[in-house]
C-alpha cells in the first residue's frame, strides 16, 4: 500500500514539472507567434513554479518578450522606460544565473549581434536588440522636443552599454540641461574613463558644473587640471584655469598660468585681459592698462578690452582727484592746477574705449558704459556730449534714470 502511495505521490510530482516545462514552452512559442500578453502570462506562471523559477531560459523568454513589447511601443512615456528598464534587468539576471558566461549558449543568445535591417523574425530580440530600440526612441523623442524622455532612453542606452559614447555624452548633455546635474555628472565622468574618446567637450562641461551648480572652484580646477593633461594646447581650458586660480585667490599661480599661456598665444584678448586684470589687482595699473590696450588691439570687438582699458584710466583719474582733495591750502595753490590736468587729460583718454564700448554692444547692454561717458563728458564741461548720453540713459531707464 505505502509503495502504491508512493508511486501515485511520484507520479503527480512528474506530472506537474512536466505541466509547468509546457508552459515554459508555451511561453516561447507564443513569443515566437508575436502573442507577447499570452506569453508573458505563461512565463510569469513559470516563474512562479520552483520547478521553472531559476531556469534562465524562462527568465530569458520574459526579458524577450518585454523587449520585442518595448519596440512595438510607439508612445515615449515613463512606462515605457520602465517596460525597458525591466528587460534589461531581466537580461542582466539571466547573465547572473550563466555566471556571467558569455560562451554558454544562453550566454550567446543574450549578446548575439543584432540589426534592425533584419526581418523580425531573424532578429535575437536581446540586449542588443533592446539597445538599438532605446537609442531609435531617445532620437524620436529628441525630434519632438521631448527631452525627458530622450534623456531616460539616452541613459538606459548607456547602462546597457556603459562604452557608449554618444549616447553617454547625449544622456549627460541632456540632463544637464534638465537640471539632473547628479546623473550629467555620472554620464560625463564616465566617458573621461573611456579610451581613444575626444574628451575636451566633456571636460567643458564638467568644469561648468563643478564651479556653476556645484560652487565648487576646487572639483573645477581638478578637472581642468586633468583636461590640461590631455589637451595641453587648448586655449579654452587655459582660460578656464586662470580663471579658476583667480576665484580661488591663488594670485602667483594664475600669474604664472598666464604667463604660459600667452607665450604660446600672445594675441588672446581674454588672455590679456585677464593677465592685465592679475596686474591691476596687484597695483600696477600702469601694467594692467598696457594689457588691455593690447587685448583691444587684438581684437577691436572686444567689449571687455575696451571697457576694463576706460575704467583703468578712470581708476588713475580718481586716485588724482583723491590726492588733490588731501593737500593742504598751501600744496593746493602749488600742486592742484597741475594734477587737475593730468585728471581730465585721463577721462579725456578713456572717453574713445568707452564710445567703442556702446558701439559693440548697444542698449541696455551698455548702460555702464553710457553712465561713465556721461559723467566724464559733465566733468570735462562738454555739454552737448553729455546731454546725448542723457538722453540714451532716459531711453533706456526713463528720465529718472538718476535716481535708480
Amino acid at each position: 500500500m505505502k509503495k502504491l502511495v508512493l508511486t501515485l505521490a511520484l507520479a503527480v510530482f512528474t506530472t506537474m514539472a512536466f505541466a509547468q516545462k509546457k508552459v515554459a514552452r508555451s511561453a516561447e512559442r507564443n513569443f515566437k507567434k508575436g502573442n507577447l500578453e499570452e506569453a508573458l502570462t505563461d512565463v510569469e506562471e513559470a516563474l512562479q513554479h520552483p520547478d521553472t523559477k531559476d531556469e534562465p531560459a524562462v527568465l530569458l523568454t520574459k526579458a524577450k518578450t518585454q523587449t520585442k513589447m518595448f519596440e512595438m511601443e510607439e508612445d515615449i512615456t515613463a512606462s515605457t522606460v520602465s517596460l525597458g528598464k525591466d528587460a534589461f534587468a531581466n537580461f542582466q539576471k539571466v547573465m547572473e544565473m550563466e555566471g556571467g558566461d558569455k560562451t554558454s549558449k544562453i550566454g550567446k543568445e543574450v549578446h548575439k549581434d543584432d540589426s534592425p535591417e533584419l526581418p523580425e523574425n531573424l532578429r535575437p530580440w536581446n540586449l542588443n536588440t533592446l539597445k538599438f530600440s532605446a537609442f531609435n526612441k531617445a532620437i524620436m523623442a529628441y525630434e519632438e522636443d521631448d527631452f525627458e524622455m530622450s534623456y531616460e532612453m539616452f541613459a538606459l542606452v548607456s547602462e546597457i552599454d556603459p562604452t557608449d559614447t554618444t549616447s553617454n555624452f547625449n544622456a549627460g548633455f541632456l540632463a544637464n540641461d534638465l537640471g539632473k546635474t547628479e546623473e550629467a555628472k555620472m554620464h560625463f565622468n564616465r566617458l573621461l574613463d573611456i579610451e581613444d574618446y575626444d574628451k575636451l567637450n566633456t571636460y567643458y562641461f564638467l568644469v561648468q558644473i563643478a564651479s556653476g551648480e556645484d560652487q565648487d572652484p576646487e572639483a573645477a580646477y581638478n578637472y581642468v587640471v586633468r583636461g590640461r593633461e590631455d589637451y595641453p594646447e587648448d586655449k579654452t581650458l587655459a582660460e578656464f584655469e586662470i580663471q579658476l586660480l583667480l576665484q580661488m585667490e591663488k594670485m602667483d599661480e594664475a600669474l604664472e598660468s598666464v604667463q604660459k599661456a600667452l607665450a604660446s598665444d600672445p594675441e588672446n584678448p581674454g588672455l590679456l585681459l585677464r593677465y592685465g586684470y592679475l596686474l591691476e589687482q596687484s597695483g600696477d595699473l600702469d601694467g594692467a592698462f598696457a594689457q588691455y590696450q593690447k587685448s583691444v588691439e587684438a581684437d577691436e570687438e572686444f567689449f571687455e578690452g575696451n571697457f576694463y582699458a576706460g575704467a583703468i584710466l578712470l581708476e588713475r583719474a580718481r586716485k588724482i582727484i583723491a590726492e588733490i582733495n588731501n593737500l593742504s591750502d598751501d600744496e593746493w595753490e602749488e600742486k592742484a592746477p597741475e594734477m587737475g590736468e593730468e585728471a581730465d587729460g585721463l577721462y579725456a583718454k578713456a572717453v574713445p574705449y568707452f564710445t567703442r564700448a556702446t558701439e559693440i554692444r548697444e542698449g541696455e547692454a551698455s548702460a555702464e558704459a553710457l553712465e561713465l561717458l556721461f559723467q566724464i563728458h559733465s566733468r570735462l564741461k562738454n555739454t552737448e556730449e553729455a546731454e546725448k548720453y542723457n538722453q540714451k540713459l532716459i531711453s533706456i531707464y526713463g528720465p529718472d534714470w538718476m535716481d535708480r
